[in-house]
């Protein structure tokens, strides 16, 4: 067992992957298996991908977020949906990654095409709860998920 690298290869790998699946966004894990104390992984993400705002209700799944390549617009929302704060992170930029402490309402855009982060929250893996999407947003297979994820994209000034 030795230390393993992330060359240029598996971030152009995973980005290509990501562009050919229907959800637009890839993940290569870094834990051994969804028990693992910790799930780290590379996410590659393109902008037309649709991450539904949520929020973590377990105390121990704060979520970091660290770009490697291209740009994410963060979305905090409050409970009713209405848009908190909005921020972009990007890498070797000024704000190069976030943490999301749990219970804070968030979403992710992806800027760039290309763009890849790291990942890193508390395991074991454990889907979301009904409770944690925000139902003011539309789920992923839903229609009016293009137009939601339009509108948060809106929101960043991209010139």
């Amino acid at each position: 067992m030795g230390i393993h690298f992330f060359d240029v290869a598996l971030l152009d790998g995973l980005v290509a992957q990501a562009r050919t699946v229907p959800r637009r966004r890839a993940h290569h894990n870094l834990h051994t298996d969804l028990g693992a104390p910790a799930q780290r992984l590379l996410v590659a993400m393109e902008p037309d991908s649709y991450v539904r705002p949520h929020c973590h209700l377990d105390p121990d799944k704060a979520e970091t977020l660290i770009l490697l390549r291209g740009s994410l617009g963060v979305l905090t929302f409050d409970a009713g949906g209405a848009v908190t704060d909005t921020q972009v992170i990007r890498a070797c930029g000024a704000l190069p990654g976030c943490d999301v402490p749990p219970g804070v309402w968030h979403a992710i855009v992806a800027l760039e095409s290309g763009t890849v982060f790291a990942e890193a929250k508390a395991g074991p893996y454990v889907p979301l709860s009904d409770v944690e999407w925000g139902r003011w947003a539309p789920a992923e297979t839903e229609p009016a998920a293009t137009a939601y994820l339009s509108a948060m994209t809106g929101l960043f000034n991209l010139s």
